[in-house]
This record gives structure tokens, sequence and C-alpha cells, in this order.
């Protein structure tokens, strides 16, 4: 067997040692990546994967780190990737009665102030991407870029679509007599109640946003187009890409052209979509 021959089977059997390896990091409970802070009374949960620029990743209602599975390995490659379990999710337990986007959006500012990091780029995916507009709108200071994928500004039929809100409403009136007894009863009704009746955040404030901004949505997403325009079109330094062929979850449905596009994006002093 000649040596080039040698060389390229040794590289093959390496990469897939690598990515077999990838495949078993189990993203929202890695010990080796992960580690608790007390942030403004509760333990928040975080995991760090990766060197380079700071980029914080955050989640939608319910959801946790494992979320961004597919997003996690591609841009650990080139940035310090923090990814966190949001107040009342995951492994972030806060069992206080009250939770708001407000709250949350601090809880990150608070994070990365614990962290000592100045500045993040940060992408944020439904409650997520609220929370990355809220926390650019709070803490300007704090976010270099940000994208955010399934945001809305209301509660209603006009922030999700007709048929998502009619749902809402349904399972409000199906559960809202029921008794809760354990933390978990109560920490999900919480969760459930959060996206209920939150945010109410007024498409003029959207101006206090003055980092570059990319707004995305699906072309049959929860969030109509027409609103997630608006969020565009409010924001003075904002870019808007609507995804062909993609619901709610553009980062996992689209992954490949999600994170490399939402990469070029922070990269590049400009672009054009």
């Amino acid at each position: 067997m000649n040596k080039a021959l040698l060389s390229l089977i040794l590289i093959l059997l390496f990469g897939q040692i690598a990515c077999s390896r990838q495949h078993r990091i189990q993203y929202g409970d890695n010990p080796a990546a992960g580690k608790y802070y007390k942030i403004r009374g509760i333990k928040m949960y975080a995991e760090v994967y990766g060197t380079g620029k700071p980029l914080l990743l955050i989640h939608g209602n319910g959801g946790s780190i494992s979320a961004f599975r597919q997003n996690i390995p591609y841009f650990s490659k080139k940035y310090k990737v923090i990814a966190v379990d949001s107040r009342s999710h995951g492994k972030s337990v806060d069992s206080r009665d009250s939770l708001s986007f407000e709250m949350m959006a601090d809880d990150f500012a608070a994070l990365l102030d614990q962290m000592h990091i100045d500045s993040a780029y940060v992408i944020g995916w439904s409650d997520g991407g609220i929370n990355a507009l809220l926390l650019a709108m709070r803490h300007p200071e704090k976010v270099v870029k940000l994208a955010s994928s399934g945001a809305n500004l209301t509660p209603d039929s006009l922030g999700l679509t007709p048929s998502t809100w009619k749902d809402m409403v349904k399972q409000y009136q199906t559960d809202k007599n029921k008794p809760r007894t354990t933390l978990k009863e109560k920490n999900d009704w919480k969760i459930f109640m959060l996206d209920y009746e939150q945010p109410n955040i007024p498409f003029a404030a959207l101006k206090a946003v003055s980092c570059p901004s990319l707004i995305i949505c699906g072309d049959h997403d929860v969030i109509p187009i027409e609103h997630t325009t608006k969020i565009y079109q409010a924001i003075p330094r904002a870019y808007l890409w609507v995804v062909p062929g993609s619901g709610h979850p553009t980062l996992q449905q689209h992954r490949d052209e999600f994170n490399k596009l939402v990469d070029e994006f922070f990269e590049k002093p400009y672009h054009r979509f």
C-alpha cells in the first residue's frame, strides 16, 4: 500500500471517529461542557463549546440547549458558543411563579457579565428570538449582531397564525382550572402562560435595537410573514430572510443553509438577501 493511499485512509478514519464523537455529545446534558452560574437569584445552566468570538444561543418556549444540537457543531468551529437553558427551562430551575421575557433578557446580560464577556453575537429561536430582541433593546452594549428566527411581538392572532392562536386559547380554556401540585406542573403552566399573555412589545420600541439584525421566519411559520416583516421594518439596521419551504424550526429544517447564512451575516460588515 503506497503512502498516499495510507494517508487518505487515516484521514477518513480519524474524520469518522471525530464525527462519531460529535454525534455522541448530549447537548444540554454534557458535564464536560456544562456549568451552573448564580444569576439574579437562580442557578442558570450553560454549556460552552469552542473558542473565538462569543456567540450566545437562546432556545424557545419549553425547550432547552438541545434545540441547537444541529447548530452547535458548526458554530463552535469558529466561535465560543454559549448555549443556555433559559430561566425555568431545562436545568435552569426557578420555583417562583412569575416569568417574563424582560426578566429573561436581563438574565442573559447578567450571565455575560459573570462570564466576563463584554458583548456577544446572538442567535435566538422562537421565544429565544424575542429574548434576543429584548436583550438588544435593554442591554444594547451586550449585542454585536443578532439573528432572530420565529419571533413575535404580541400574543394574539396577529403575532401568531389564527389557527395557532385558536389552539392556544383552546388549551387555556381546557387547562386553566386543573389542579397543579407538583413543581413540574406549576412550571409547565408558567411556561405556557408566558406565551399566552406575552410578549407585549410595541413595534415602535424596536428602534432601540441598534445592532445589525437578521430577522428570519419560514414561509409557513406559526408567525405570519406580515408580522415578521413589520419587525424587520421597525429595526433601523435590519435584514429580512423568509425561508422557502420552512415552518417554525428553520434552524433545524434547513440546518446547513441556516448555519452558513447566519455565519456570513455575522462575519460580513453588511449583507444583502
